[in-house]
Formats: structure tokens, sequence, C-alpha cells
């Protein structure tokens, strides 16, 4: 699994217009994607290693602070772009893989106390954030 972690003093989704998401920082956008041979395990270890990352203001987590995390499934963050001028999304896993991976990321963070917003998986949607720092970070388990 491969999350890209902006920090953020607000960010939002929204699908035909509609708010479905919303979080007042600091806090931090989490932008998952999963690839084929991704478990639940993984998406467990992802979701610890956000909520613990200490990337906020002043090396602190959002599990010292209570911060929200607000996640968005992006199967593109496995797209490989290095031939020709298309991407391909091989790597991607499908929906009927990748949903269920992504539901396990919210649920595991709920668990750990985290107050999560998520996008609707699939869905085309609106993202707007505003990145404290800036700050944006790759994590990979």
């Amino acid at each position: 699994m491969r999350a890209v972690l902006q920090r953020v003093a607000h960010a939002a989704v929204s699908v035909d217009g509609e708010i479905t998401g919303e979080i007042t920082g600091p806090g931090l956008l989490a932008l998952v994607g999963v690839t084929h041979t991704d478990t639940a395990a993984e998406a467990a270890k992802l979701a610890a290693k956000m909520w613990r990352l200490r990337i906020l203001d002043g090396e602190a987590s959002c599990s010292d602070l209570g911060a929200p995390l607000m996640v968005v499934s992006q199967f593109t963050l496995y797209g490989d772009a290095r031939k020709g001028r298309r991407p391909t999304w091989q790597a991607a896993a499908p929906g009927a893989v990748a949903e269920p991976l992504v539901d396990t990321v919210v649920a595991e963070l709920r668990d750990l106390g985290a107050h999560v917003a998520t996008g609707v998986f699939g869905a085309q949607m609106s993202v707007s954030l505003t990145n404290e720092g800036p700050f944006t970070v790759v994590v990979e388990v």
C-alpha cells in the first residue's frame, strides 16, 4: 500500500457539488493507493503509521494532538508513466480488491481513536486543501 500524506489546515472532498467529507486541521490528507498483493495486515500497518507519524508542526503526530485525517482512495498512485505518453494502471488493484482495503485503513484509524473523514470510493471527487508548510510525504508499507 502507498499513501501520499499532506499536512493540512483544511481539506474537503465533494461529489457532484456535495461535500462528503471535511476536516479542519492541523491534520493530514491521505491519498491511499492499493496494489494487487496488498493485505488487510498492510492496511492496518499503514493506518498505524499514518496515525503515529510525527510530521505535524513541532514533530507531533495525529495521535499526539488528536488531529483529524481525511482518507481519499487514489488508484493513480500506482500509475506508471516511464514509457510512452500514457500511464498504465496495471499495478493498481481493481475496485473489488482496493475498496475493502481502503475501508480497512479507515476502520483501523477509527479504532485507534482518530477522527476520519472520507471521500467516496470510485466517484469523481473534487478535493480541496490548504497544505501547511507545504509538507508532503510518501509512505509505503
